[in-house]
């Protein structure tokens, strides 16, 4: 790897673990010319130079070191569907992709993680088998109301519901009576309730619409999940937290419209955050006409109009931060061949390029390189109570390190790492590349060795 790294021989007590010299520090207030000396994980000194020496130490000269990425919005269905995506191998490829972090969401395993014993059987899993740290969320589905005092004090991050049908019978969406009842109990808990926010009854109608008139075009799955869905459902929700006092975090969030009305929330002193994610981003409704079932997802990539829009409200910080709502599957349920665009499963597989795609969107719009810590970092780990040890280069912080060059990097088969690699990002280029990655100062990742598995994640609470 680029990324040199020596030996220091005999260990003296005064020596870090690791040193890492010469690198261009990104903070969330601009970049530093900086060294970071590492000492049980943990960064013990950012200095402009260190004079202890590390028993291992890393030249990152010409290349820009990140925090590591917290992706607090993935799906990697295990137990009991580990064939799409179990711990290993979603996690190796997170790590390939600089995310040190990620919060793994309720559904698509099987169980579903609805009650405090599927939760502790989740982390077991984890723990045994993640390279990097993780958090996971509890969920909100219709009947699990007294679940969740259990599962809030177990530690869950927070809880997901969705207010449209989710397409998977261990986990359904909850109406509107089981919205509002779980979104007072998650307020008692102190928790946060993050929502996929489509109307469902919009969604339904229109879905059932095209297959009746046997309209089954890319265009017609967009026509089928409208913005306006997306809006109404914002919208019901947000009346509900002002009844309820419940904080909300909605995700993938994919047009201006409903960015406009959280930040009307916002305004009035609501507590609520939102999401995108990089595909909606770097792709427009072109992309699914392209690259067919590899691009569905829901909601759907949007007309390049509304997709220039929400690149235009990233730019203006109207969007708290991004996440990958990794979404894997069996290969075989995105064949195009076998699956209509309404009946193929709907999900990105882009969980290794939530800071690749990142960093494309601030190089292509000339942003600098600090709001790309506040978007993949630092604003994340804030929201999900994680920052007292994630989310930015900080002296007493993980040693969650990024190494980035400037280089160009082309998405394959090979180096995605995922358990099912054919993705809407396959053969796409970007303009930045990772080199290396540390996580709580141990190597998990090199572009040489790929994925390496040196350690075991822990399982963050809150």
């Amino acid at each position: 790897m680029n990324v040199l790294y020596r030996g220091c021989g005999t260990r003296r007590s005064n020596m870090y673990d690791v040193v890492i010299r010469n690198a261009k520090v990104v903070l969330e207030t601009g970049i530093i010319e900086s060294e970071i000396g590492i000492k049980d994980g943990v960064i013990a000194e950012l200095s402009e130079h260190i004079s202890e020496q590390g028993v291992k130490e890393f030249d990152a000269k010409g290349q820009y070191v990140f925090p590591g990425a917290v992706d607090v919005h993935v799906h990697l269905n295990e137990p009991g569907r580990a064939f799409w995506e179990g711990f290993e191998t979603g996690s190796s490829m997170f790590a390939a992709g600089g995310t040190t972090t990620f919060v793994d969401m309720p559904l698509n395993g099987i169980p579903s993680t609805i009650t405090e014993k599927d939760l502790f059987n989740k982390a077991k899993l984890g723990e045994e088998k993640s390279i990097v740290d993780f958090g996971l969320w509890g969920g909100l589905v219709p009947g699990n109301l007294q679940e969740l005092a259990g599962l809030s004090k177990a530690g869950c991050l927070g809880f997901k519901a969705f207010l449209s049908p989710t397409g998977n019978k261990e986990f359904e969406s909850v109406g509107d009576k089981d919205l509002i009842e779980g979104m007072d109990r998650i307020a008692e808990l102190g928790k946060v309730l993050a929502l996929h926010a489509e109307s469902g009854p919009m969604t339904t109608f229109l879905t059932e619409k095209m297959k009746n008139e046997h309209r089954y075009s890319y265009d017609d799955y967009l026509a089928s999940r409208p913005i306006e869905a997306e809006v109404e459902a914002v919208e019901r929700a947000i009346h509900f937290a002002k009844i309820t006092g419940c904080p909300l975090h909605f995700v993938h969030i994919s047009s201006v419209a409903a960015v406009s009305k959280i930040e009307q929330a916002k305004a009035q002193g609501m507590n609520i955050s939102l999401e995108t994610c990089p595909h909606y981003l770097l792709f427009s409704h072109e992309a699914l006409v392209d690259k067919k079932n590899l691009a569905k997802c829901a909601p759907p990539l949007r007309k390049k109009e509304d997709h220039l829009h929400l690149r235009q409200a990233m730019k203006e910080g109207r969007i708290d931060f991004l996440t990958s709502d990794h979404s894997p599957c069996a290969a075989e349920l995105k064949d195009a061949s076998t699956y209509s665009i309404f009946d193929a499963w709907g999900g990105i597989n882009g969980g290794g390029v939530t800071l690749l795609g990142a960093l494309q969107f601030a190089l292509e719009e000339n942003i600098d390189f600090s709001h790309v810590v506040n978007w993949t970092a630092k604003h994340p780990a804030e929201r999900f109570g994680l920052s007292h040890q994630k989310g930015s280069i900080e002296e007493g912080k993980d040693a969650d390190l990024v190494f980035v060059s400037l280089q160009p990097h082309e998405v394959t088969l090979e180096n995605m790492y995922a358990k099912h690699p054919l993705s809407l990002y396959t053969n796409e280029r970007f303009d930045a590349r990772i080199e290396a990655v540390l996580a709580s100062g141990v190597n998990v990742f090199s572009r040489e060795s790929g994925p390496i598995q040196s350690r075991t994640g822990k399982w963050l609470t809150a």
